[in-house]
C-alpha cells in the first residue's frame, strides 16, 4: 500500500470509527479528505506523527473558524495550507478530557486509599482532578464538591461497581512532553479548539473544568515518558498506592516495543497501572478483552489485566473484569 493509500485509510477510519454518531462534520471533512489525492498530497509533506486528523481539523478551525462543509474546506485548505502547516508543526493534539474521570472512577475508587496519581499525557492536568467534579451514573450520582464544577454524564452497564464516595488522593503529578498552562488563555484555547464542533455540552464542561483547575493548578512536569517517569515516580508519597495511568496517550508512541517497555516500566513503579487506550495499543491485554459493544471503544486495563470499554470522551463503561473485579 502506498504512503498515500496508507493515509487516506487513516482518515476514512477517523471518519467511521471516531467521528460518525459523534461529529457529522468532522466525518464528511476526513472522508473528504480521503478522497481527495491533492489534499492527500498536501499533508504528505508533513511529518508522519503531524499528519493525524484531529490536528488537521483543529488547525483549520484555529486559524479560519468551522467550515461550512466538504467544499469550504477544500477551499481553505488549496488557498492556505502553508499556515495551516505551521499550525500543525507547532502545535500537538492534546485533547485534554476530562469526562473521561467518569470512566476512571470506578477504578480509582477501589484501590487501596489514599492515592497518588501520575498521569502520562497529562496535557493540562484536567484528568488529575477526578475528587473535584460530579458524576451522574444514572442508578448512582456524586455530587461536586462545588457549585461550578462540571458534572459528567457516564451510562454505566449493570456490572459496573459504581463508587459510593471520591476516592482520597493525597498527590498528584502529571507528565507531559508540552505541558499546558491552565491560566493561560492562549493555550487553552487551543484547547477548546480541539473540542469538536457540534459538541456544545463538552465545550461547556471543559471550561468548567479549567476554571476549577486554575483555582488549584495541578503540577505537569515537562519530561518524556520513555525518560523521566521513573524520577517523577520516585517523588509520590510511600504511604499512598502510586496509580500510574493514562489514556489515548500510547497511540502518539509509534513503535510497538516502546509502548511495551513503557507498559512494563509503569508497572514495575506502580501500585496500579491502568491505562485507557484503543485496543490495537496494547494487542497483549486487547487478546484477552473479546469483542468491544462498538466500533471505536477504548479498553480500560488495570496492570495488564482488561477491566472495561469504554467511550472515548467518558460517556459510557461496559464492565468485562469477572465478577466485577480485578487483579491486583
Amino acid at each position: 500500500m502506498s504512503e498515500a493509500a496508507r493515509l487516506a485509510t487513516r482518515y476514512r477510519r477517523f471518519a467511521t470509527e471516531e467521528a460518525r454518531g459523534r461529529s457529522p462534520l468532522y466525518a464528511e471533512l476526513a472522508e473528504a479528505v480521503a478522497a481527495d489525492a491533492a489534499l492527500l498530497d498536501l499533508l504528505l509533506t508533513l511529518p508522519e506523527a503531524k499528519r493525524q486528523p484531529n490536528l488537521l481539523l483543529a488547525a483549520v478551525r484555529h486559524l479560519h473558524g468551522t467550515p461550512s462543509g466538504a467544499a469550504a474546506f477544500r477551499g481553505i485548505l488549496a488557498g492556505d495550507f502553508p499556515a495551516i502547516r505551521a499550525v500543525m508543526l507547532a502545535r500537538a493534539t492534546q485533547t485534554n478530557e476530562p469526562a473521561r474521570c467518569a470512566t476512571l472512577l470506578p477504578v480509582l475508587a477501589r484501590l487501596p486509599q489514599p492515592l497518588a496519581l501520575l498521569e502520562v499525557g497529562a496535557s493540562a492536568g484536567l484528568c488529575l482532578l477526578p475528587d473535584r467534579y460530579g458524576y451522574d451514573y444514572g442508578r448512582r450520582r456524586l455530587a461536586p464538591p462545588g457549585p461550578d464544577a462540571p458534572v459528567f454524564a457516564c451510562t454505566a452497564d449493570a456490572a459496573t461497581p459504581l463508587p459510593d464516595a471520591m476516592p482520597r488522593i493525597a498527590w498528584r503529578a502529571g507528565l507531559d512532553l508540552s505541558p499546558v498552562d491552565v491560566t493561560d488563555a492562549e493555550a487553552t484555547a487551543w484547547l477548546r479548539t480541539l473540542v469538536w464542533p457540534e459538541q456544545a455540552g463538552r465545550a461547556a464542561r471543559l471550561d468548567q473544568a479549567l476554571r476549577v483547575a486554575a483555582r488549584q493548578p495541578p503540577r505537569v512536569v515537562r519530561g518524556d515518558l520513555g525518560r523521566d517517569l521513573a524520577a517523577l515516580a520516585a517523588e509520590a508519597p510511600a504511604d499512598a498506592t502510586l496509580v500510574i495511568f493514562h489514556t489515548a496517550v500510547l497511540a502518539y508512541v509509534p513503535e510497538q516495543a516502546a509502548r511495551d517497555a513503557f507498559a512494563a516500566e509503569a508497572r514495575r513503579l506502580a501500585g496500579a497501572w491502568v491505562a485507557n487506550e484503543a485496543p490495537g495499543i496494547l494487542p497483549a491485554i486487547a487478546a484477552r478483552a473479546g469483542d468491544p459493544p462498538a466500533p471505536g471503544r477504548f479498553l480500560l486495563s488495570v496492570n495488564g489485566n482488561p477491566v472495561a470499554w469504554t467511550d472515548p470522551h467518558g460517556g459510557e463503561i461496559s464492565w468485562i473484569a469477572e465478577a466485577g473485579t480485578y487483579t491486583m
